[in-house]
Order: structure tokens, then C-alpha cells, then sequence
């Protein structure tokens, strides 16, 4: 019962291992991407809408239309833009 108690220990030390590495590679990752934003900023753009953008990049065709197409229901709903043609 002992080697598989020790089995199991190194398997899970393993595991935090490297779930702890993952962690460390993915801070220097996001203060990387930090970086970039301030560098984006500093030449006058504007990093919310970057973060958009990049957001938006990551859907599919079909989703981005059927999200655009709601949001411009949902602000037409509220009064903040035309109502779309009727068809």
C-alpha cells in the first residue's frame, strides 16, 4: 500500500508542478499583452477598442452577426438608434 501512496504523492506533486509553471508562463503572457496595450496607447489608439476587436476576432462569422444583429435590436428597443427598415 506504501509505493502506491507514493505513486499517487509524485503524481499529484507532478500535477501542481505543473499546473504552477502553466501559471508563472501564463503571467509573463499577460503582462507581455499588457505591454503591447500601453505601447498601442502610447501611439494614440485607443486599447478598449483593441480589446474589442481582438474579442470580436475570436468569434465565428455566425455568431458575430447574430450578436451584432441583437445589439442592434436591443438599442433600437431602447431608443438609442433607428428602429431597422421593415422588410
Amino acid at each position: 500500500m506504501a509505493v502506491e501512496d507514493s505513486v499517487a504523492q509524485d503524481q499529484l506533486r507532478a500535477f501542481i508542478e505543473r499546473i504552477e509553471r502553466m501559471e508563472e508562463e501564463k503571467a509573463a503572457i499577460a503582462a507581455d499583452i499588457k505591454e503591447i496595450y500601453a505601447e498601442a496607447k502610447g501611439t494614440g489608439f485607443d486599447t478598449k477598442v483593441l480589446r474589442k476587436i481582438v474579442s470580436i476576432r475570436k468569434q465565428d462569422a455566425n455568431e458575430r452577426m447574430e450578436q451584432e444583429a441583437l445589439l442592434e435590436l436591443y438599442m433600437s428597443a431602447l431608443g438609442m438608434v433607428e428602429a431597422p427598415p421593415e422588410r
